[in-house]
């Protein structure tokens, strides 16, 4: 499938993301529509029950549009974010929720000319290694580099980088698999 968006994204995840920010900025509430995207994606990723309920596959697709409106009424969404999740479960993409929500925010920061890495840590990094961090992908050509930051613990140490379509894995993890795979076929 083609890209439409700009920001490598395709399919689903683009049409939704262009779409909602087609609306926004025709009515004149981009800035609101990307304060309340953020929140609602923060929500998604720090709200347990929340992702429990997403992934059912079981959910009702009706109870589901009512209990998610009034949830998002409760706090303080407005209708075009609203309306947007609205779209997302009556097109029975619940379980697919996230992926239009990261997905507007890759595309509002490919608009903005932001390039969006995101790092997977065994731990929460510090300010210190966000600085190198953002020193070195410039250094690689990347000028206004927003970092999207997750952790994995079992990662045992190192990071994991994504940036567009490149991986960099320089965990220890993978280097212990890399090396276990090349101790086998030694034997």
């Amino acid at each position: 499938m083609a890209e439409i968006t700009g920001t490598g994204e395709t399919g689903l995840t683009a049409r939704y993301a262009a779409a909602l920010y087609a609306l926004a900025f025709e009515q004149n509430a981009l800035n609101e529509v990307i304060e309340q995207m953020q929140a609602l994606g923060r929500l998604i990723a720090e709200s347990a029950p929340l992702k429990q309920f997403l992934a059912n596959p079981l959910t009702d697709a009706a109870k589901a549009r009512q209990v998610l409106a009034d949830a998002l009424a409760a706090q303080g969404f407005g209708t075009l974010v609203r309306n947007f999740v609205n779209v997302v479960v009556a097109n029975r993409r619940l379980r697919d929720l996230p992926a239009p929500v990261a997905g507007f925010a890759a595309y509002v920061a490919a608009k903005r000319g932001e390039v969006v890495a995101d790092v997977t840590s065994s731990h929460e990094l510090t300010e210190l290694q966000r600085t190198q961090l953002r020193a070195r992908l410039a250094e690689a050509g990347y000028g206004n580099v927003r970092l999207v930051e997750h952790t994995d613990p079992s990662l045992l140490g190192g990071l994991v980088l994504k940036v567009g379509a490149k991986l960099f894995d320089t965990s220890l993890k993978s280097r212990l698999n890399r090396l276990n795979y090349s101790l086998k076929g030694a034997a």
